[in-house]
């Protein structure tokens, strides 16, 4: 079946439904690390069915993106995302098309497997230059309608796939504290993000990294830290992804899935001028949230990974509605490393078929060319899968850059 028009006067080729953010934004060669623009309250109070976040901090940036939820929709500014759009005679507006990329900050701090990522054409690693480059992309993506990346403190496994990770990333110390190396990259990526009207899934913990925090209390003050961060520098476009997995290999029992509830709470617990930043956890591929989870969340986290049957991810998602706890919320697909674009039917097709929100995980091959993960990363649209992907981004959200 054709897609439906968009409603009358709207057009998403046409008019970008970011407030700001306009054509040229993509286009820009030059990545800005001050973002323009004015801000009073974004995402204030309208009912009881919204939950959003709203600053008004003196330390504040001048922000223009601000992400909030509707029941079971995103808004940014106010505005449902996607707005008029069907694909396949399924509803499109509201939901949230995204990509796992989690290396955006990455380092390794560990001089023995350092050398693993060196850059083909230097011989070395450069943590900067991952970080420059990765902003370049930037307006890339969001043309082809992704209008969210994950990105994480302690990144992913920088093999794509691996069990054992000697290499040492992580933005958050032994005590809790942060480093201050990456919060500056993040702090860059986040900052154009804003400017150019893109959602930012910010990831905490990565089982495998999660061991080089001392004990549970510096897993607390870490929490602490990294949310008083956002609301210092008064991000509206960030939401909270605890820990990726929290069903697999944690060290700290807080981060497990009986107990990592708990985070999620000390998160919508922490305000300022009685705001707060929206929160999840996810769980490994194939898995289905805990009732735990469900009632605390304010979204709900899935990944794909591992389910090469797209009917599974449409079950995945029936089931996550019925689990007890459940009210109407958003739930989001952001990590799944299934591809088949090309086909009828594919995990992204399955997945928004359902009203859920998809995420592309490409993990490469440690080669500067493949994949999204395995470090170093080529962040352009380089290779016929990544294409792929953003085409049929396009397609689903009748986006034409």
């Amino acid at each position: 079946m054709p897609d439906k028009a968009e409603k009358p006067g709207i057009s998403i080729s046409r008019r970008s439904f970011l407030k700001g953010v306009t054509t040229s934004t993509f286009a820009t060669a030059v990545v800005p690390n001050v973002l323009i623009g004015t801000k009073n309250a974004f995402g204030a109070q309208t009912g009881s069915t919204r939950t959003s976040v709203q600053f008004n901090t003196k330390k504040e940036k001048n922000m223009k993106t601000a992400v909030s939820i509707v029941e079971d929709a995103f808004y940014i500014n106010d505005e449902i995302t996607y707005p008029g759009r069907f694909y396949q005679d399924h509803k499109i507006e509201g939901l949230l098309i995204n990509t796992r990329m989690v290396q955006g900050i990455f380092d390794d701090r560990n001089p023995e497997t350092v050398h693993l990522w060196e850059y083909p054409d230097t011989g070395e690693w450069d943590a900067e230059r991952n970080t420059r480059e990765f902003l370049a992309a930037m307006p890339v993506w969001r043309a082809h309608g992704v209008l969210a990346f994950t990105i994480n403190l302690q990144g992913g496994s920088p093999e794509g796939y691996s069990k054992a990770q000697p290499w040492h990333n992580s933005g958050i110390e032994s005590d809790g504290t942060l480093n201050p190396d990456y919060l500056s990259r993040l702090e860059r990526i986040i900052d154009f993000a804003d400017a150019l009207g893109m959602v930012v899934i910010l990831g905490y913990f990565y089982f495998g990294q999660d061991d080089r925090l001392a004990d549970e209390d510096a897993v607390k003050r870490a929490v602490d830290n990294a949310t008083g961060w956002l609301f210092d520098k008064g991000y509206t476009n960030v939401i909270v992804e605890v820990n990726n997995e929290c069903n697999v290999r944690y060290s700290h029992e807080i981060l497990q899935p009986q107990r990592v509830h708990e985070l999620i709470e000390r998160v919508k617990a922490t305000t300022r001028n009685g705001s707060r930043f929206l929160v999840g956890t996810s769980y490994g591929g194939g898995r289905v949230p805990l009732e735990n989870v469900v009632r605390s969340s304010d979204f709900l986290l899935v990944h794909g990974n591992g389910v090469s049957d797209p009917n599974r991810i449409i079950e995945m998602v029936q089931q996550t509605r019925q689990v007890p706890g459940y009210r109407p919320m958003p739930i989001l697909f952001n990590e799944d490393d299934h591809f088949n674009f090309d086909k009828p039917l594919n995990n992204f097709v399955a997945a928004v078929s359902q009203y859920a929100s998809w995420g592309y995980f490409d993990p490469g091959e440690n080669d500067y060319c493949n994949g999204y993960q395995s470090v170093p990363v080529q962040w352009q649209l380089n290779t016929p899968r990544k294409l792929a992907f953003f085409q049929k981004a396009r397609d689903i959200t009748g986006f034409e850059g």
